[in-house]
């Protein structure tokens, strides 16, 4: 599968925003640069018009300036090789591709190698979700634990470094899926990502702890799935949006019977934690 390569120049202030927008057309991949961001589709996923839009929408507001081409799949990995820089949470976990040296001083090392997949722990969802599992530590060991759009499959690893006893992730890009088996062998666990949405992977059982970094408006919809998948005093780990996206979240929450824990923001991005009585 061919991938289309946008380069894009921005404004600083405008790189998050320019992300969260063009993955909601569906660009599932992102690289910061010195001068902005790059962003990458699917070539048969590209809609010129919607794009076309919404590059119209911060042209000059955001300084845009764009090159287009094509990134073929074998292109990827030197790609980050040259971009791509270890990552830590506090000193809860050290985040590294393989071609990196390991570090002292942290809990545990994640061992991430990308390749397009989303969810390296740059992004300020990423850590921020890492972060919240930290926090509950111990309400991992022994659980299980739920990762939904596992992407690279980091909080999933997460996860099974924090104990849990049973871990499911799936995720709906071809991708990801490939990308995040490769990382699990690579750290040790023996499940395997499936690919599809929730409603199509139809989880069984009840799970103590949901991770889902997604976006908005997919959560909003299947909020209620991962509701009815919450054991009793499960835990609900939900990133993807701004601050301003807090609320919205948090009273589709509460209407189905999650209480509100606490929320995090970093870069103007939130995690929320709700907890099911």
């Amino acid at each position: 599968m061919d991938y289309l390569e946008f380069k894009i120049s921005c404004a600083e202030e405008f790189r998050e925003i320019l992300m969260a927008e063009l993955s909601d057309i569906g660009f599932d991949s992102f690289l910061e640069t010195d001068s902005g961001i790059d962003a990458y589709i699917l070539r048969d996923d590209f809609d010129r018009q919607s794009f076309d839009t919404l590059i119209s929408q911060y042209k000059e507001p955001a300084s845009l300036r764009i090159d287009e081409g094509e990134l073929e799949k074998k292109n990827w990995n030197e790609e980050w090789e040259k971009n791509y820089d270890p990552i830590s949470v506090d000193d809860l976990v050290y985040v590294r591709a393989s071609f990196h040296e390991p570090a002292d001083g942290f809990q545990h090392e994640i061992l991430i190698n990308p390749k397009m997949s989303f969810g390296t722990g740059h992004h300020a969802t990423t850590y921020l979700m890492l972060k919240h599992q930290g926090e509950l530590s111990e309400e991992h060991q022994g659980k299980r634990v739920l990762d939904v759009g596992s992407g690279t499959g980091i909080l999933a690893i997460m996860a099974h470094l924090l104990g849990a006893s049973e871990i499911e992730a799936f995720d709906i890009d071809e991708w990801s899926v490939e990308n995040g088996n490769e990382n699990f062998s690579l750290n040790g666990l023996s499940i395997r990502m499936g690919h599809g949405t929730i409603r199509e992977i139809k989880p069984s059982g009840s799970f103590d702890i949901i991770l889902a970094n997604i976006n908005k408006n997919i959560l909003l919809d299947e909020i209620e799935i991962y509701a009815s998948l919450m054991a009793s005093g499960g835990k609900l780990l939900l990133s993807g949006f701004y601050d301003s996206d807090v609320k919205d979240l948090r009273e589709a929450a509460e209407k189905l019977g999650l209480s509100f824990s606490k929320s995090s923001v970093k870069d103007d991005w939130a995690a929320i934690i709700f907890k099911k009585p």
